[in-house]
C-alpha cells in the first residue's frame, strides 16, 4: 500500500486532465488526520496554486479562523480537495476534472481511514455522497446533515457544510458554518465563536 508521502508525490506529477498544463503546483493535501476527520474543499484557488498548500488564501483564513475558535488544530485533520489542480481563473471543476482526480481522493480515504469527512461546498457533496449513491442538486438540501457509507473500503461519515468562500460571499452564513463544524468536529467552543 502507499504511502500518503508517496501518494502525494504523485499528484505533484500527475497529468491525467488538462489542469497540469496551467498550474504552478498540485495541491495534494496536508495533516495529520490525527482526529479522525478530513475536510475536503473543491479545488486549489490562486494562493495554493502559487504555495501547493490547501486552503491558505482567504477562504483558508475564514476556515483556519473557525477551527482555531472552535479548539481544534488544523494540524490534527486532514486537509484536501476534490480536484488537486486550480481550474483557471478560479472557475468550478468540469465533471471530467473530478473524476480525472477522483482516485486520488478515494486512495487518501483509503490511507487514511478518516471517521468523519466534512465536504464543503457543493462539488465535494456531490462528489462525496456519489460515492455513497446519493445525488446532490443543491447544498442546502443536504447542508447541516451527515451521511453513513462505505468509501475506499472504509466505514465513513460524510458531512457537508458550505464552503467558506460561500461564506465570505454571504457572510449571513458565516453563524451556520460555525455551527456545523461544531457539530461535525464534536461540539464544544461554539460559544467563543459570537
Amino acid at each position: 500500500m502507499y504511502t500518503l508521502e508517496q501518494l502525494h508525490e504523485e499528484i505533484k506529477r500527475c497529468t491525467r486532465c488538462p489542469l497540469h498544463k496551467t498550474r504552478r503546483n498540485a495541491v495534494p493535501g496536508e495533516g495529520s488526520g490525527r482526529l479522525g476527520i478530513m475536510i475536503v474543499g473543491e479545488a486549489p484557488g490562486s494562493s495554493e496554486d502559487e504555495q501547493g498548500r490547501p486552503f491558505v488564501g482567504a477562504a483558508g483564513s475564514l476556515l483556519n479562523k473557525t477551527l482555531s475558535t472552535l479548539g481544534v488544530e488544523r494540524g490534527d485533520l486532514y486537509i484536501t480537495n476534490v480536484v488537486k489542480c486550480r481550474p483557471p481563473g478560479n472557475r468550478t471543476p468540469t465533471r471530467e476534472e473530478v473524476a480525472a482526480c477522483l482516485p486520488y481522493l478515494l486512495r487518501q480515504i483509503e490511507i487514511l481511514r478518516p471517521r468523519r469527512i466534512i465536504a464543503l461546498g457543493a462539488v465535494s457533496a456531490g462528489a462525496l455522497l456519489g460515492l455513497i449513491g446519493r445525488q446532490v442538486e443543491r447544498v442546502g438540501d443536504v447542508r447541516g446533515k451527515c451521511f453513513r457509507g462505505k468509501v475506499a473500503g472504509v466505514d465513513v461519515e460524510i458531512c457537508v457544510t458550505y464552503h467558506p468562500a460561500a461564506v465570505l460571499r454571504n457572510p449571513r452564513l458565516r453563524g451556520t458554518f460555525a455551527e456545523d463544524l461544531a457539530a461535525f468536529l464534536g461540539g464544544g467552543g461554539l460559544e467563543r465563536y459570537f
